[in-house]
């Protein structure tokens, strides 16, 4: 089994399975460019905390990262994800296939 964290798809799902790191893609979804002090804010970690979230989600290629003078801003880079959205949607015939089979059975237990 190769190592995930030679696999983008892998650094991708291992940094989305953490819920800290999926808040904080949110946040940068609903505003785009924040400093690691305005995405701390809200979030019961301390600094050096927060940065390790960051730098797993940098390292997934999820964010960048830009200092200017003493700020640092933390930007979405939503690329990976949807290299992982293709990879699920691999499964959507599964899925579909799965639901037909469901309303079928209840189809068939409420016909008299």
């Amino acid at each position: 089994m190769a190592n995930y964290q030679n696999n983008p798809i892998d650094r991708t799902f291992a940094a989305l399975a953490d819920p800290t790191r999926r808040y904080v893609l949110q946040r940068l979804m609903d505003e785009p460019d924040l400093s690691v002090s305005d995405l701390a804010r809200p979030l019961s970690l301390k600094l050096p905390g927060l940065m390790k979230h960051l730098d797993v989600l940098s390292d997934a290629g999820l964010i960048r990262r830009t200092k200017t003078g003493r700020t640092v801003q933390v930007r979405l880079a939503a690329e990976p994800m949807q290299q992982a959205m293709e990879w699920l949607n691999q499964y959507q015939r599964f899925w579909s296939a799965s639901l037909d089979q469901l309303t079928a059975f209840v189809e068939a237990q409420e016909e008299p």
